[in-house]
């Protein structure tokens, strides 16, 4: 892997990392394909379309259906979805977080009940390298715990500790699995995650704990699970700084717009999240000039795109109205096209993120951005 910042705006930078699947511009929103397809009938070259540079799926949903060990029968995840640019496995951990009524922590890792049938699924820093080595994913993350953001301090410092040892053992089993000569991806790169809840001094010094083992690259996990934003980004400003600063940070299931602008001001430049997505397939779409709902009354003879002067797909031929229509029809086609336009803004949003901060006007696009986001959504366009 090389990761190279060619700008810089404050704390603010625009980086490019190359890696065996291809290069990724930072920052970066990367969409979300939890069971390796994106909820809503989106298609790879959909994907191609609409200048999504990362995939995002997840480990422990891939495990349980339709298992890694067919997966790695097909050379691998992108073989498998035929994707050919970068992906991004989760490791599982999340899970220790989402399904906290069916799992037991312990030392050695955690011990799942499967969310679709019930059977007992054990999960430790080893397994989930040995399952995303078999995905051949060109990031793997390491395996952690998620604590929620309000839970007591002494429960968060032993959690965390126990996340920097796992993440230990994520990078023993990484490098062995790496060395292996039947491995799908040789060069699969590994992130440890930061953890702490929203407690500065216990993410700091977590920070620098994580930040001796020279990763690959560093994320900020357990955010956006309870704290409020001003938390969220009060973590983040005592935080990053800690974070090996030639290395990719990524703020893990982040967020809105707003959320996005905010955090790459702060140093950060990967992202991902599943607003645009799941409000794409519930009508609620990103514009320039705030979100919309197309299951309002007032739009049942717009004529309108979405957006008027975007060239997504969905607003190259399709009105309001009609996109309002198939949504309360329930055709999976309406659901489709809010899903291209959402991850269409998003991705747009990066591209004009990074070229703001090639031209030093970052703060200013920011300030434009934000503004006008506002401003419509108080008119109700």
């Amino acid at each position: 892997m090389r990761y190279e910042i060619i700008a810089r705006e404050g704390r603010a930078k625009r980086a490019v990392m190359e890696t065996v699947h291809g290069t990724i511009q930072t920052p970066v929103f990367m969409n979300v394909g939890t069971v390796a397809a994106i909820k809503g009938a989106v298609s790879t070259e959909d994907l191609e379309q609409i200048g999504t540079q990362v995939v995002l799926s997840n480990t422990y949903h891939l495990h349980v259906r339709p298992g890694d060990e067919k997966i790695r029968q097909f050379g691998g995840l992108h073989s498998f979805m035929s994707w050919d640019r970068p992906i991004l496995t989760d490791s599982g951990g999340f899970q220790v977080f989402s399904l906290a009524g069916l799992r037991r922590i312990r030392e050695e890792g955690v011990t799942f009940r499967c969310h679709i049938d019930g059977h007992k699924i054990f999960m430790g820093p080893e397994e989930s390298m040995r399952i995303q080595s078999n995905l051949g994913s060109t990031i793997a993350m390491a395996f952690d715990e998620c604590a929620p953001a309000k839970a007591e301090k002494g429960y968060v410092t032993a959690s965390a500790a126990r996340t920097a040892r796992w993440l230990e053992r994520c990078k023993r089993e990484m490098d062995r699995l790496n060395g292996l000569e039947d491995t799908v991806n040789r060069h699969q790169l590994l992130f440890g995650i930061n953890q702490g809840a929203v407690y500065t001094d216990l993410r700091i010094e977590h920070a620098k704990r994580i930040a001796e083992l020279e990763l690959d690259g560093y994320a900020v996990g357990g955010l956006a699970v309870g704290e409020t934003h001003e938390e969220m980004y009060h973590v983040l400003d005592e935080t990053v700084p800690y974070l090996p600063q030639d290395k990719p940070t990524y703020l893990m299931g982040v967020g809105t717009p707003a959320n996005i602008l905010e955090a790459v001001e702060r140093g950060v430049d990967f992202f991902d999240c599943v607003y645009p997505t799941r409000n794409g397939r519930h009508g609620h779409l990103y514009t320039n000039f705030g979100k919309i709902n197309l299951f309002n009354a007032k739009y049942e003879l717009d004529k309108r795109p979405i957006e008027p002067g975007c060239p997504c797909p969905a607003c190259r031929r399709y009105s309001r109205a009609y996109i309002r229509h198939l949504l309360k029809a329930k055709e999976m086609l309406g659901m489709r096209l809010c899903v291209l336009h959402n991850l269409y803004f998003y991705n747009t949003m990066m591209t004009e993120i990074r070229e703001a901060i090639e031209q030093g006007n970052f703060a200013a696009y920011k300030k434009r951005k934000l503004e006008g986001m506002q401003a419509g959504a108080q008119g109700g366009a």
